[in-house]
């Protein structure tokens, strides 16, 4: 089972398993597509429940003042009548809001968010 291979033969073979270099790095050759990838399905999220919470004003007071308090005492908070209060989601700043009344229930007008990503939201 000696055959032998014509040296024409031999370089056909190497010839045919050789990597054409020139196709790869000529410049005519067109750019290769751009890889799309699969489009995610978001909509899961949607289902994950989050707490909102409005947040009308807050203030630090010591424990004996605390402690002092009756039905009739008044503590005075940190934030101007009128002024926007805080939206916060899972305890984070949201946004600022002001209170509306919506078919007789209390409601929240969003007038600026605050930019926070959906890392700062987590619990």
């Amino acid at each position: 089972m000696n055959s032998s291979i014509s040296d024409s033969d031999f370089d056909n073979l190497l010839n045919d398993t050789q990597p054409d270099f020139d196709a790869e790095t000529s410049p005519s050759s067109a750019a290769p597509e751009a890889v799309s990838l699969p489009q995610q399905d978001l909509k899961f999220f949607g289902k994950i429940p989050v707490t909102v919470t409005l947040e009308v004003a807050s203030t630090e007071i010591t424990l004996r003042e605390l402690m002092d308090v009756d039905t009739s005492s008044i503590i005075a908070l940190d934030k101007l009548a009128g002024a926007p209060l805080d939206v916060k989601v899972n305890g984070a700043l949201f946004a600022k809001a002001e209170v509306v009344v919506v078919h007789g229930n209390y409601g929240l007008r969003i007038v600026e968010l605050s930019g926070s990503s959906l890392s700062d939201l987590a619990l």
